[in-house]
């Protein structure tokens, strides 16, 4: 059986190179060939010796995955489908700005959290992503918009990468990791850690895991500010609650590429959203924690039985938080349209003052890959 070479970061293609006797500097160019320029024809690939493209033509492919679907939002979100095999399909979501161009990427078929108000925790678990599998949702969107965008050579569609689609990207940790390392290289997509974020509902050895491995932008799903509420609506917390999650969250901050912590807090009418709700979220993070907090809008699917809180409580709840200093955001869904906002999957992003014009009447600023896209101060 051919590898797939989207399922090796760097070390890892180096590595392959040797079994196959070439040397490292190899790995980085047939690298670069796939990460930088999207190329997956080996002889394309002139720069390296006919003789490697010969074995890699016989030992390995460069594998994505098929798009099952794509979907346009009028507010210029970009959902696809991908097929993964064995019946099963995953999601991607790309969200544009004037600033930036956000990819949001599945690790799993499915999940096995089982959060209430997650519908893709309602479909259950099927199986997890390969480091290909994970890669793949990058590796095509980003050249495909390239393409679609017409940009030059060396400017890059997507600006950031946040693993909040579909599943627990820590339950998914062996295969997570490569590819982080991938999105971060220099020689693949040159993502600042700021960057790239990993959401997680609080796996907590994992956090610690990932803090010594790839610490990156780490998010949070919160939702509850005491533990008998948050064990409702995330049955994780059984297992980690709050006070182990926040002393997770502490350790992580000692070597995370920001100096807080993302609280994402879905707003449940009636449920997690009332000003006593508020009040104990300050008593549990004030002095404890730095962090920031992200109020997002419940996106309503039948199996959940909750709705949506209504607006003027949801800016009630954030000015109590705001009051007692704490950063808080309300964010705007995206692609609700298109069944690509938070809890249908997790396209959404921080509400913006100006309004968004479609992707194909106004394109995103694009940023260079370089190494001054690791200096930017967000």
């Amino acid at each position: 059986m051919t590898a797939n070479l989207l399922d090796f970061d760097l070390d890892g293609l180096a590595a392959f190179c040797e079994r196959l006797g070439e040397k490292r500097f190899r790995a980085t160019q047939l690298f670069r060939w796939i990460h930088q320029k999207g190329a997956s024809d080996f002889d394309e690939m002139t720069d390296l010796a006919k003789s490697l493209r010969a074995k890699l033509k016989t030992a390995a492919e460069v594998r994505g995955l098929k798009v099952l679907s794509e979907q346009a939002s009028s507010d210029g979100t970009i959902k696809w489908l991908f097929d993964v095999g064995g019946g099963n399909a995953v999601e991607s979501v790309f969200i544009p700005e004037d600033d930036r161009g956000t990819l949001c990427v599945s690790s799993q078929a499915g999940c096995a959290v089982g959060c209430r108000f997650c519908s893709t925790g309602h479909q259950g678990f099927s199986r997890n992503l390969t480091t290909g599998e994970i890669l793949a949702q990058l590796w095509f969107a980003e050249h495909h918009l390239r393409e679609r965008l017409r940009l030059a050579p060396g400017e890059r569609a997507i600006t950031n990468v946040v693993m909040m689609g579909m599943g627990e990207p820590l339950q998914n940790y062996a295969a997570l990791v490569p590819a982080l390392r991938v999105m971060l290289d220099d020689h693949g997509y040159g993502l600042s850690r700021r960057r790239v974020t990993v959401s997680t509902s609080g796996v907590v050895p994992m956090m610690d895991r990932l803090r010594e491995d790839c610490p990156v932008a780490l998010a949070v799903s919160l939702h509850a500010p005491t533990d008998a509420l948050r064990s409702e609506l995330v049955p994780l917390n059984r297992k980690y609650p709050l006070a182990e999650l926040i002393d997770a969250c502490n350790r992580y901050l000692e070597a995370a590429p920001r100096d807080f912590i993302t609280f994402e807090y879905c707003m449940l009418d009636g449920v997690n959203d009332g000003p006593e709700h508020a009040r104990a979220l300050v008593d549990l993070v004030r002095g404890r924690v730095q962090c920031k907090f992200n109020l997002i809008p419940f996106n309503p699917f039948p199996a959940s039985g909750l709705k949506r809180s209504p607006r003027e409580r949801v800016q009630a709840f954030a000015e109590v938080l705001i009051q007692a200093g704490i950063v808080t955001t309300v964010r705007k869904t995206r692609g609700d349209d298109i069944d690509a906002a938070c809890g249908q999957l997790a396209g959404e992003v921080q509400d913006r003052t100006n309004v968004h014009k479609r992707l194909a009447r106004q394109p995103i600023r694009i940023q260079p890959i370089s190494g001054e896209s690791r200096q930017e101060t967000r």
